[in-house]
């Protein structure tokens, strides 16, 4: 752990390009099965609602989530209410992926212990915003970064109960808007950060991550839960006890790639796949394809226009549940995708699951676990 310098710049060289899988995939058998109870659920604000990504709540039953349009919002029940926009609210927020950097991309958002939102946005920076007027305040600018090297993708966020902010970066070279390029050159660019708010300090606790993104404390919060979501790894991160300030791999070759991580009210954690990544009959999957060669990932970040990366990704929803040594407890599957796929984050709250994602124009709430 270093605390971060006001001025100059850490040699962070360019990333090596080069990793390869251990191995295929898991096969989909015991707590992998395939199963249809991901589909157990409903939409809710179709075209209202698009890329709600990561939620919290409040006592009173509101749910806060952000969209890719730059908004924040509050949920109660079946009514959604604007709350404010991160960056400029013009016309164009929403219409295109280029427009992000101007509108805003709230990614993780949580309450802190005062009822104020605390929100990561992967453009702009740490932002605490009153949940009822709307007013923000920037609490540490992406321009200002930490160790003199600017936040290119805010992502994961975590509070403690000590007022402790948590947080990802995901990548130090490409944006939220280029996130498939991040996950193709399977770069290693990203950290762990935390921010204290009554001093304004912000410090580094692990760098050289590949995509770090979510991140959820454990009950003891005696350590830190982390995916690095490119290269499908689950890490622990000592906060406390003789193993502070190590981190330890506790799943790899997973079945697909992780995105937001949540606590469950058994004490175990939610993991929603972004994208699966399963056995194919005769090919690999393309991940691990194109993995070992550096040169075919640089032509197809440079050549390959990024709308035609969604015919890549199936739809198919996958939620994981799992111990606090990485072991797979339980899975939640959409194999068809009838109420949601590529999931970002699985929140429970009230009896229910809100099912995050990047970019799908509904909310998916699970009706229950079982």
């Amino acid at each position: 752990m270093r605390q971060c310098l006001p001025q100059g710049l850490t040699d962070r060289s360019v990333s090596l390009l080069l990793f390869r899988f251990q191995g295929p995939p898991p096969l989909l058998e015991g707590p992998l099965a395939v199963n249809t109870r991901l589909q157990r659920g409903r939409r809710l604000f179709t075209g209202q609602l698009r890329g709600p990504e990561s939620f919290t709540a409040d006592q009173d039953g509101n749910i806060y989530t952000g969209t890719v349009d730059g908004k924040l919002w509050r949920i109660y029940q079946d009514t959604l209410t604007f709350i404010t926009q991160m960056g400029q609210d013009i016309p164009e927020c929403g219409s295109s992926r280029d427009y992000e950097p101007v509108c805003g991309r709230p990614k993780g958002v949580r309450l802190d212990s005062s009822g104020q939102l605390i929100v990561a946005d992967a453009y702009l920076g740490l932002f605490r915003v009153d949940p009822q007027s709307g007013e923000k305040t920037l609490l540490l600018s992406s321009k200002q970064g930490c160790d003199g090297i600017p936040f290119g993708f805010l992502n994961g966020l975590e509070l403690s109960r000590n007022g402790t902010i948590f947080f990802t970066d995901s990548s130090s070279k490409w944006g939220r808007r280029h996130v498939r390029y991040e996950v193709i050159e399977m770069n290693h660019l990203g950290r762990l950060l935390a921010y204290e708010p009554q001093t304004g300090q912000v410090r580094t606790l692990l760098d050289s991550l590949y995509m770090p993104n979510g991140i959820a404390l454990s009950p003891e919060e005696d350590f830190i839960m982390m995916s690095e979501t490119s290269i499908g790894h689950i890490v622990r991160y000592w906060l406390k006890g003789p193993q502070a300030g190590t981190k330890e791999i506790l799943m790899n070759n997973m079945p697909g790639y992780p995105g937001n991580i949540r606590l469950s009210d058994r004490g175990t954690f939610l993991v929603g796949m972004t994208t699966t990544r399963f056995r194919g009959r005769i090919i690999p999957p393309f991940l691990d394809l194109v993995g070992p060669y550096p040169a075919v990932k640089r032509f197809i970040t440079k050549l390959i226009p990024f709308s035609w990366y969604n015919m890549l990704l199936p739809k198919y929803g996958l939620v994981l549940e799992l111990g606090p040594d990485g072991e797979v407890l339980d899975s939640l599957h959409d194999p068809n995708g009838t109420l949601t796929w590529a999931v970002s984050d699985v929140f429970q709250h009230g009896g229910q699951y809100y099912l995050g994602s990047i970019h799908l124009p509904f909310l998916a709430v699970l009706e229950h676990w079982s």
